[in-house]
């Protein structure tokens, strides 16, 4: 149970404290700010409480949105605020501030405003609602009450509700083929008390379920499995806004988003590919490479956004002219469907499995892939060119965790230290060419299960550790992740489809999806704040350039057969290592929840 304390004036007839109890809030009252101060001190140190003006005029979800969103430790809307226990020593603070006696009626005529200025002083992350078309004001004379009644009575709390539970930024199917409907489903699960987290359930066991359509191999499992992935879709986009509208953010739900929406579409991979092959066609070189081409643009995004998100001087006249294209209607929604986001991926997904083969699906993926990743990584990489930005530490620190160097690579950048000048385009450059040498070895070498193999793997290495002796704080030095990561998966497709002996190409697959949740991991742990796994995992698991030095290995010392065992147990052994640890972290962890925000009302 939460507290809110109404201090001020009665006002007569107000519907507030009705409201506060709807929104779960223990209501108290305070003739001024010493007892209001008292109450504070008297509330559980754990507890949320609130401080609200009973004159406060507005609508219900303003209150909502002010008083009971989890993720920040302090919020406040005019006439209403809240602090969490984190923020709640602050608040402490700021009451025991506020003097008493002659000259100071000024500071307590309306308490709440006095110390939410006092908080945001604080600096202790206060957030300030935004209001849009919503109404939160304190209403001092019964003329500014009617006034504000009838702003009230002019806007529809609930639909405003609706539409904000809508991420303001989506592709072109989201927003006019699922969100139009989905939002009422939102609101269906949170009358019914189903949360974010059962929805993002739902949409994963739907998910299967269609792989498992796929894997069937028949026509009708083929349009069942289309069905139902479009059906998951529309659940995935439900949790999201059904968090929004009951402010129901979690950390946990955070990741179990996160981390489902990849391995909902690659077990979609998997079955597909075991559908072919029921009906004799060996597509699993297609969906691993499908698999690999989306991890890889999945990380350009990431890192490019970690090095350059709190970067200062961060202007370019690309940035300049892409937002100036954004300001034209038509362009906004054909540049973000050239992308392929989601969305628009997952239809043409579900479509062409309903009517067409498994080739001509991962066909499809990955020239649409490739379209997608050539226009995003140029355009960044011309951003990036132009701007003068300065980027911090923590971005450099970023990237290098997203690096994902194993023990190998940091002996060799500590012999490399001091060696290089940070900024320059040295380190892309190191990283480019530790990727290209092992994969044009590994391509159009006749026999690359071989120890000429492993020599190269070396000299990968050897590069790898060049490319992050600096600070990654270059303009380009946000290509190292990626480049890392399509070396080291298309390493593994290459000597798996070499192997040419059934059940290679599966296990690679399995190995690469493992390797390439750790990779997902350590982006959300990033972006939740908490920095990147720890480095005993990290050294578990041998670093990007140790697994493909030991890939490298058993494919020359094994027979096929044998080469495709070991890869079996790699996988297997590296998805628990990193599967319980994540698991462990995310649930006991009190990182943020990290989630999309829809619009402003």
């Amino acid at each position: 149970m939460s507290t809110a304390i109404l201090t001020g004036p009665p006002v007569a007839g107000s519907p507030l404290e009705a409201d506060l109890r709807t929104l779960g809030f223990d209501v108290r009252t305070a003739d001024d700010a010493a007892s209001a101060a008292a109450l504070l001190a008297e509330v559980p140190a754990q507890e949320r409480v609130a401080l609200v003006d009973p004159r406060f005029v507005g609508h219900l979800h303003a209150l909502r949105l002010a008083l009971t969103d989890p993720r920040f430790p302090a919020a406040a809307v005019p006439g209403a605020l809240t602090a969490q226990a984190a923020a709640r020593p602050a608040l402490a603070r700021a009451a025991g501030r506020i003097p008493v006696g002659a000259g100071t009626a000024h500071l307590t005529d309306v308490l709440t405003e006095t110390l939410t200025d006092s908080l945001d002083r604080d600096d202790i992350g206060l957030h300030r609602v935004e209001l849009g078309s919503l109404v939160a004001t304190v209403a001092l004379t019964p003329a500014q009450r009617e006034e504000a009644r009838e702003a009230v009575a002019a806007v529809d709390d609930e639909a405003v509700r609706l539409r904000t539970a809508v991420k303001s930024r989506d592709g072109f199917f989201t927003t006019f083929c699922i969100s139009p409907y989905s939002r009422y489903l939102a609101r269906w699960c949170a009358r019914r008390g189903l949360t974010p987290n059962q929805v993002t359930t739902a949409s994963l066991l739907t998910a299967l379920i269609a792989a498992g359509g796929a894997a069937t191999g028949t026509r009708a499992g083929f349009v069942a499995a289309g069905v139902l992935l479009l059906l998951s879709f529309v659940l995935d986009c439900t949790d999201g806004q059904l968090a929004r509208y009951s402010l129901q953010y979690s950390t946990l739900g955070a990741w179990l988003d996160a981390t489902f929406d990849r391995a909902k579409e690659y077990a979609y991979y998997a079955g597909l590919a075991l559908g072919a092959a029921r009906g004799g066609d060996d597509v699993w070189a297609l969906a691993l490479g499908a698999m690999v081409l989306q991890t890889c643009r999945h990380v350009v995004d990431f890192a490019f956004n970690e090095a350059n998100h709190d970067a200062t001087g961060n202007t370019s006249p690309t940035a300049a002219l892409s937002d100036k294209l954004d300001s034209v209607g038509w362009t906004v929604w054909v540049r973000r469907m050239i992308v392929l986001p989601i969305g628009e991926r997952w239809a043409m997904i579900a479509v062409l499995t309903a009517l067409t083969t498994p080739r001509i699906v991962f066909s499809a993926l990955l020239i649409g892939c490739a379209l997608a990743a050539c226009y995003t990584t140029a355009g960044r990489v011309l951003r990036s060119l132009t701007r003068r930005a300065r980027r911090t530490d923590r971005a450099a620190r970023a990237l290098a965790d997203l690096a994902d160097s194993g023990p190998l690579a940091e002996l060799i950048a500590r012999g490399a230290r001091g060696r290089g000048r940070t900024g320059s385009f040295l380190a892309p450059a190191m990283a480019f060419l530790s990727a290209a040498v092992l994969l044009v070895w590994v391509i159009f070498e006749n026999d690359p299960a071989s120890w000429l193999t492993v020599g190269v793997a070396a000299c990968s290495a050897l590069l790898a550790g060049a490319a992050v002796s600096r600070p990654l704080k270059g303009a380009l030095d946000w290509l190292v992740p990626p480049f890392f990561r399509a070396g080291e998966y298309v390493t593994v497709l290459v000597l798996a489809a070499r192997a040419d002996v059934p059940g290679a190409l599966p296990a690679a697959f399995g190995l690469v999806a493992a390797v390439a949740y750790h990779h997902y991991d350590t982006v959300y742990r990033i972006r939740g704040g908490t920095g990147a796994p720890p480095r005993w995992l990290v050294r578990a698991t041998g670093g990007h350039e140790g697994r493909v030095l030991v890939v490298t290995v058993l494919a020359a010392a094994l027979s096929p057969e044998g080469f495709t065992i070991a890869l079996t147990a790699l996988a297997v052994v590296l998805a628990l290592l990193v599967l319980i640890e994540s698991i462990r972290f995310w649930v006991s962890s009190g990182a943020p929840a990290v989630h999309d925000e829809g619009e402003p009302a």
